[in-house]
């Protein structure tokens, strides 16, 4: 069976939860809850195989700020339960997402802790025609670290998926809401939209294919917050070892607001199945892949 992990909590670029931003400033930004970029080189519009899954994105950021740049440590483990109920005709999977991240703001001293965790149920459809589709619903609950996303997160994406002829070509749109949009420490929450792009090709074990995201915070009645977003573009190349899946791919912003400079981001996901249903065999799997 072909792995590769599943969903951007790709993203989850800003941080899952993203770092805030100047916590003592007057008018403090604060970047997606969900990580932008850490669902591409997924299809998470098509339904996995019957099974618990665990998997883990990693990935390393620095941010191009002069005198000294902001880097980024961002680690994504995550469990998924692909159950055998069905919802209208469209398997329902579960998410438990645990965050943990650290950082060093222009060069200060690392910071660390856990993020907000993730709790997402999801329903994926097959559409026909190797299309698929999928819809999740969950939270991010609130977090005590600091340096991370603090308050509560509704949390949906919209994913579509073509995977055919070994093709793995998807566009995942993530949606956040925030329930309050003012932290205790005094920073401000926007709603936020991402979108993660996947466009690669497998040959054999080997995978190969441009990946790109988007992200933005969403139109506020703040008028002193100043809004951020990006846009990224990159590579995946993945591997197939049997029952562990890896992909690793680098990205680049061409195109930043008000993040004060340019990030370079390098990833690697691992996917390991702990529990397949065998019954399911009988039909090509779809590569897994990554909240």
């Amino acid at each position: 069976m072909k792995t590769a992990g599943f969903f951007r909590a790709t993203q989850m670029a800003a941080i899952v939860p993203a770092l805030a931003v100047g916590l003592a400033a007057t008018s403090v930004r604060a970047g997606s809850a969900a990580q932008p970029g850490q669902t591409v080189g997924q299809p998470p519009g098509a339904p996995l195989p019957v099974g618990l899954y665990f998997i883990d994105t990693s990935s390393f950021g620095a941010r191009d700020i002069s005198p000294r740049s902001t880097d980024s440590t961002i680690n994504l483990p995550s469990f998924l339960w692909a159950t055998p109920a069905e919802i209208g005709g469209g398997r329902l999977q579960v998410v438990v997402l645990q965050p943990i991240t650290a950082s060093s703001t222009k060069g200060a001293a690392y910071q660390s802790g856990f993020g907000q965790t993730l709790l997402a149920a999801q329903v994926a459809w097959k559409l026909g025609h190797d299309l698929n589709f999928s819809y999740l619903l969950g939270a991010y609950l609130p977090s005590d670290t600091q340096i991370v996303i603090q308050n509560a997160v509704l949390h949906q994406r919209f994913a579509l998926t073509y995977n055919g002829d070994g093709w793995n070509l998807t566009g995942n749109l993530l949606y956040g809401t925030f329930f309050e949009t003012r932290s205790a420490t005094g920073a401000y929450y926007p709603d936020f939209l991402n979108l993660d792009l996947t466009a690669t090709k497998h040959f054999g074990k080997w995978e190969i294919g441009p990946v790109a995201f988007g992200s933005t915070d969403l139109p506020t009645n703040n008028p002193s917050y100043a809004r951020q977003g990006q846009v990224a573009v990159g590579g995946l190349v993945g591997y197939n070892f049997g029952p562990v899946n890896l992909q690793a791919y680098v990205t680049r912003d061409v195109v930043q607001r008000h993040y004060a400079g340019l990030e370079t981001r390098g990833w690697l996901r691992a996917t390991v199945p702990i529990y397949q249903d065998k019954g399911e065999t009988a039909e090509p799997s779809p590569p897994l892949r990554k909240f």
